[in-house]
């Protein structure tokens, strides 16, 4: 009886651990689609995820965390762009990145962003909300930031 218990109890938090999986997007047209339907600003993820040292520092100490996810799952839409040096991409995936790359002004990987897009005549406008990078102190400290950016206090 116990074993079955024991089994059972792994099963449920396997089904458990694949539903807090986030859904990262890398269609930027697909996620500004999915933020205008759930009313939740962008997350864009600048990232050279196969070379920079502080983007995979960034990805294993905030954005694979518990933490991250609940809150990112309540608060916003993730679009991950990436700039990999030995992973192939599409031309259309590196067209679209560096097009982006340009309008936000990314200088520095990893960078942030956090928007809200509408489209109009076949036109994207962004509004940028902020930016933050990779910030000492782990998953709190980030998502404090973050939090900010995301929801602002009124004075």
């Amino acid at each position: 009886m116990k074993r079955i218990l024991l089994i059972a109890f792994f099963i449920v938090g396997a089904f458990a651990t694949q539903a807090q999986e986030l859904k990262w997007y890398t269609d930027v047209k697909e996620a500004i689609t999915v933020s205008n339907k759930e009313q939740k600003p962008m997350l864009l993820f600048f990232t050279g995820s196969d070379w920079c040292g502080w983007c995979i520092r960034l990805q294993n100490e905030v954005l694979k965390t518990p933490e991250f996810k609940k809150w990112a799952a309540d608060n916003v839409v993730l679009v991950e762009l990436d700039y990999p040096r030995a992973v192939p991409q599409t031309p259309e995936l590196k067209s679209q990145n560096n097009e982006l790359q340009q309008a936000f002004g990314i200088q520095g990987f990893p960078t942030v962003f956090f928007t809200s897009a509408q489209t109009k005549d076949g036109k994207v406008n962004f509004t940028g909300l902020g930016r933050t990078g990779y910030v000492a102190g782990g998953p709190l400290a980030w998502l404090t930031v973050a939090d900010g950016i995301v929801h602002p206090k009124k004075s």
